[in-house]
C-alpha cells in the first residue's frame, strides 16, 4: 500500500507495481476439489477485463449499483474490485430490484431476475468455465468477459464503493478500515498469508478474505465449504500454502 492509496483499486495498482508475480488469491472449493492460485498480475487482469465489461457492455457509470449475489469466491473478488475501478457501488447480496446490473451465481438466477437493468451470470465452475446452457435473460460471465481489454486505466476518487450488512462505505473507509483490520488478522506485510473461511456476506468476511490482505501487502487463501474439510486435511492445507493466520 502507499499513502496515495485512496480505493480499494488504488491497492490493486500498488501491489501490481510491487511485485506483480507474487500470489495475490488461491482459491479453494472443497465441495469439488477446486483450486486456483492467481497471482497479482493475473488477477489485476481479470479485473480490467471484467471492469472493461462493466463500462462498455453495460454502461455502468460511477455511483450506479451493481448488486453481487455471489458466495466468497475468487470471482467475487474480482468483481468487487472491477466495480470499485468503474466507481459503482458493490451492493453485496444486496436487493436487485433497487440495482442497475445485478451479478449472480447459479444459486440465485432466481432473485437476479428482479433486477430490470442488465444481468450478468456467473457458473462459478473451475477454471471459470461456462454455463452448459446461458440462463434466459442473462450474459454469461465467462463468456462475454475473454474478449475485454486487459488494460483499465480507474479515474475514479470514489465516495460510495461498498454497501455489504446493510453499512455503506467509501472507498476510502474500505481502504482504512482494511488497513486497521491487518493487525488483528496478523497481516505483517509481505509473506503474510491468512486462510479465509469466512462468507463474504459481512465487513469481517470481506476484510479477512480481499481487503485487508491486499491492503497490507498479503495474501488470502479464500476457502468455500470449508466445512467439509477434516481437521487433519485442514492442517495439511495450512502447512503446505505456507498460511501464517487463519480465520473461520
Amino acid at each position: 500500500m502507499n499513502a496515495t492509496d485512496r480505493t480499494p483499486a488504488d491497492l490493486l495498482t500498488s501491489a501490481l507495481a510491487a511485485d506483480p508475480g507474487r500470489p495475490l488469491v488461491t482459491f479453494y472449493d472443497d465441495a469439488t476439489g477446486e483450486r486456483v492460485e492467481l497471482s497479482v498480475a493475473t488477477f489485476a487482469n481479470w479485473v480490467a477485463k471484467t471492469a472493461n465489461l462493466l463500462q462498455g457492455d453495460l454502461s455502468v457509470e460511477p455511483g450506479d449499483r451493481v448488486a453481487l449475489l455471489l458466495p466468497a469466491h475468487w470471482q467475487t473478488a474480482v468483481w468487487l474490485l472491477a466495480c470499485a475501478s468503474v466507481g459503482a457501488i458493490a451492493d453485496v447480496a444486496g436487493d436487485p430490484a433497487a440495482a442497475d446490473v445485478a451479478v449472480s451465481g447459479p444459486d440465485a438466477l432466481e432473485a437476479a431476475r428482479a433486477c430490470r437493468g442488465e444481468r450478468v451470470a456467473l457458473a462459478l465452475r473451475p477454471l471459470g468455465g461456462r454455463f452448459p446452457q446461458p440462463p434466459q435473460g442473462f450474459l454469461d460471465y465467462a463468456v462475454e468477459v475473454p474478449g475485454q481489454g486487459d488494460r483499465f486505466a480507474s479515474p475514479y476518487g470514489g465516495e460510495s464503493a461498498l454497501i455489504v450488512a446493510g453499512a455503506e462505505f467509501s472507498g476510502a473507509e474500505v481502504v482504512q478500515k482494511a488497513l486497521a483490520d491487518s493487525a488483528g488478522l496478523e497481516l505483517t506485510g509481505p509473506g503474510s498469508r491468512l486462510l479465509s473461511g469466512m462468507p463474504y456476506d459481512t465487513w469481517e468476511g470481506l476484510s479477512a478474505g480481499l481487503f485487508a490482505p491486499l491492503a497490507s501487502g498479503g495474501s488470502v487463501v479464500l476457502c468455500r465449504n470449508l466445512d467439509r474439510l477434516d481437521e487433519e486435511s485442514l492442517a495439511k492445507r495450512i502447512e503446505s500454502e505456507k498460511v501464517t493466520a487463519v480465520r473461520r
